[in-house]
């Protein structure tokens, strides 16, 4: 599959929305709720059998998912901020929590689910400028020192990625509510 040119234009989230796909273990796409398909511009079929990656915008620094993918085989779950590539070249911003799916016979990973929401436009400005500083590393010096520059900037504000993100995405109160509704529905 090829993918689209980025073009500037933003999709519109509706905040009381949410998108959920799940994959299997190597992040092939299983299933996704209508709205994935509605704001992606894929129709499922075109979607179910494909990677998930299919959707990443090249805006996105590669050692985030670097992490995310680190942090899934370890068996933890991970919030993260992710501008996705629409089928028409758009772009759209969710915050994500993909979590975990274990093969209950035997306790291995089996896939995983990604839960999204809009994410806030004050969450975009904040992270959109970090992700421009990894990426320009990334293209000069690649993926490996975009992850020590990443580490140290999160050293030098004493923080672990978990409390860097849940600051930034503002996970209490109503949003920490909405994700364990998601996952509560829709846990096997």
């Amino acid at each position: 599959m090829v993918k689209p040119t980025p073009i500037d234009k933003q999709v519109s989230l509706d905040k009381y929305k949410y998108i959920l796909s799940r994959t299997d273990e190597k992040g092939t796409i299983e299933f996704g709720n209508e709205y994935f398909y509605e704001i992606s511009g894929y129709t499922a079929s075109e979607m179910i059998g494909q990677p998930h990656n299919m959707i990443r915008h090249p805006d996105m620094p590669k050692v985030i998912f670097k992490l995310m993918w680190d942090r899934l085989k370890q068996g933890k779950n991970i919030f993260a901020v992710v501008k996705n590539l629409a089928k028409d070249g758009s772009f759209y911003w969710v915050t994500t929590k993909f979590e975990i799916r274990k093969n209950p016979m035997s306790n291995t990973i089996s896939g995983y689910m990604a839960y999204r929401q809009a994410t806030r436009p004050k969450a975009i400005e904040q992270i959109s400028k970090l992700y421009k500083e990894l990426i320009a590393i990334e293209e000069s010096s690649g993926v490996e020192a975009s992850e020590k520059y990443f580490i140290g900037y999160l050293e030098s504000k004493r923080m672990t990625y978990d409390e860097f993100i849940d600051g930034v995405i503002g996970n209490k109160g109503a949003f920490k509510l909405f994700f364990a509704a998601m996952e509560k529905l829709f846990r096997k």
